[in-house]
């Protein structure tokens, strides 16, 4: 694992100057699973921000009880769809990882597993060796301890000792949990006129944020994260890119095909 690691961040640092430093600098637990201090399965991220934004692009400039409402339309949307696929779920796990383990299960068995006691096992994957413990529920690859999911070397334990893969595999994947994570119901919201407000609500006064507001045009895009690249415009013009069309100042051929000829 480790050499896998240094052999990306050199190939890195040979197309992207600086990368390596950078990389080397931060340390292994910013940015590789195999080192993270936490569990984090097959996610690298902890930001949902830039989904959000993408999704709520066209009601962002809505009024913001307006915007809350679409917030809670767009959860409520969501949590049906995971409910109404979790509810037609018929086998133990869900189904991305049912094909996980189908694919994993068909690589194992071209493996060779030698025991070296009731719990460690060595497994050979082509010219090279890993080491299982089912004590521990460890292998050498790492695969195991990262996803919580048996890798391909310990279905190949499996397939020659009475281990289940099920019973290897963390409940979180299971279907009871999948429904769990969605049982819960994001209810629809009447109209205003048939709320109930209790009467120290109603006499509640909300003053304005005491804010001051900067002269000139309200920014509507976001400010870009460090080190990320905004695409550069491409005119349809000149099909240059810097500029659109609106501030194109390049010249342009009247006959372009008749010159060609003349050419």
């Amino acid at each position: 694992m480790a050499t896998i690691i240094v052999k990306s961040s050199n190939f890195l640092g040979v197309y992207i100057p600086g990368v390596k430093e950078y990389l080397e600098a931060v340390g292994l637990h910013r940015w590789t699973r195999s080192h993270a201090p936490s569990r984090r399965y097959n996610i690298m991220t902890t930001n949902i921000s830039e989904s959000l934004n993408a999704v709520l692009v066209k009601v962002r400039e809505l009024p913001i009880t307006a915007l809350v409402n679409e917030i809670r339309l767009l959860c409520q949307k969501w949590f049906h769809e995971c409910r109404t696929k979790a509810a037609g779920c018929t086998t133990m796990m869900s189904k991305d990882v049912e094909m996980k383990l189908e694919g994993r299960k068909d690589r194992a068995q071209a493996m060779g597993v030698i025991c070296a006691d009731q719990y460690t096992f060595d497994v050979v994957d082509g010219d090279r060796n890993y080491c299982v413990d089912m004590a521990l529920w460890t292998c050498t690859c790492r695969k195991f301890q990262l996803d919580q999911l048996p890798c391909d070397h310990v279905l190949a334990v499996v397939r020659k000792t009475p281990y289940e893969a099920y019973d290897l595999c963390s409940l979180y994947y299971t279907r009871e949990f999948w429904h769990e994570t969605y049982r819960g119901v994001i209810n629809p919201i009447p109209h205003i006129s048939s709320w109930t407000t209790p009467q120290q609500i109603s006499e509640f006064e909300l003053q304005p944020p005491d804010v001051r507001t900067v002269a000139g045009r309200r920014r509507k895009r976001r400010l870009p994260s460090m080190g990320e690249e905004l695409p550069t415009p491409k005119c349809s013009r000149c099909k240059e890119r810097g500029h659109n069309r609106a501030t194109c100042q390049n010249p342009i051929a009247l006959h372009p095909t008749d010159e060609a000829v003349i050419d």
